[in-house]
């Protein structure tokens, strides 16, 4: 992918060196610029990147970093989403203070990250590594998100055939993950169909959605897809999904439990489409993801990490569960109203 342009899935960068750091830097700027986000903006996103990149590049282990615009109530900031192996932190809030340092340093980072960031979120674990979230936006800073997502690619592609999309229809909640066959551009076409129908889809309920984008991409290779609603007046999630992407409900005590899709291609065949509704109580977390991340996770092995951003619990998954040989898309989102 063209470093100067970075579009909405994002731009991965494997964060190796001091190198590696500065196109970070100047990749950052030039998003900010692109999306107007205002001179002095953009320097502080600038001072945001470099110190997300020598963090990684002094402490981490198999560090890697997203950077991609965001976009909400018709405004746009960027967004880093650091990822590393590392040693991890016992105390991040004690880190992210100015003048602590592990390495005969100042000691700035972080804290000149979480100053000059409009949001900053992060989760550590002691010997397991790191993963922090930060926005820069020009103005107030809009309400974070009730849903989040990576889609990363597989090594060696420079485009993913995975993708995710969220949207608020006539009131109603819904995400959908998709997975068109395949790799490369073709399987990235079919899921680009995909949720552009999905965008534009009249609002209904999810069985009825997933025939739409059926119907919608039939002119594509074809996709696995799954729509879901949580409602959090009924305390239900409403459910459809065809093929393989995997979807998982994790609730306060309880064990996870995993929603039905049916067997089928989105775009080919004559696929049964049938809707499915379970329980969703405050607070409960939903899980979806692709065939790109192993299902053997469990959130009860990351305390304190249900608590944290729908960002952070998808970016840990995608670390620890996906693979580097198939398209990965993980997507959070949570009961909250």
């Amino acid at each position: 992918m063209n470093a100067d342009v970075v579009a909405d899935h994002g731009l991965w960068f494997r964060v190796e060196s001091g190198a590696t750091a500065s196109s970070v830097r100047r990749t950052a700027e030039r998003l900010g610029r692109q999306l107007e986000l205002g001179e002095k903006r953009v320097a502080d996103l600038a001072i945001v990147a470099a110190e997300v990149t020598s963090n990684l590049v002094k402490h981490a282990q198999e560090g890697t970093l997203l950077l991609r615009p965001v976009r909400r109530a018709g405004r746009a900031g960027v967004e880093l989403v650091a990822i590393d192996s590392g040693p991890g932190m016992a105390d991040l809030a004690l880190s992210s203070a100015d003048g602590h340092s592990t390495t005969g340093t100042l000691g700035i980072g972080l804290g000149a990250i979480t100053r000059q960031a409009s949001l900053f979120d992060g989760y550590s674990l002691h010997g397991r590594g790191t993963v922090l979230a930060v926005q820069v936006w020009n103005g107030p800073v809009p309400t974070p998100d009730w849903a989040g997502a990576l889609v990363r690619p597989m090594t060696g592609e420079q485009v993913s055939g995975d993708g995710y999309a969220v949207r608020l229809a006539d009131g109603r909640r819904q995400v959908l993950v998709c997975d068109g066959l395949g790799h490369g551009p073709l399987a990235a076409a079919a899921t680009g169909a995909a949720l552009a129908a999905f965008r534009a889809a009249p609002a209904g309920p999810p069985g009825t959605v997933v025939q739409h984008l059926h119907r919608a991409i039939a002119h594509t290779r074809g996709a696995a897809l799954a729509v879901a609603e949580p409602d959090p007046v009924s305390g239900l999630l409403h459910y459809a999904g065809l093929g393989n992407i995997a979807a998982m409900i994790v609730a306060t005590g309880e064990r996870r439990r995993g929603l039905v899709s049916l067997p089928g291609i989105a775009g080919h065949q004559r696929p049964s489409v049938r809707e499915y509704t379970y329980p969703f109580p405050a607070g409960a977390t939903l899980v979806m993801h692709s065939d790109g991340v192993v299902d053997r996770w469990d959130l009860a092995d990351y305390p304190g990490l249900t608590g944290r951003s729908p960002l952070l619990i998808a970016a840990t998954l995608l670390r620890d569960a996906g693979v580097r040989r198939d398209d990965a898309c993980v997507l959070v989102a949570r009961a909250e109203s």
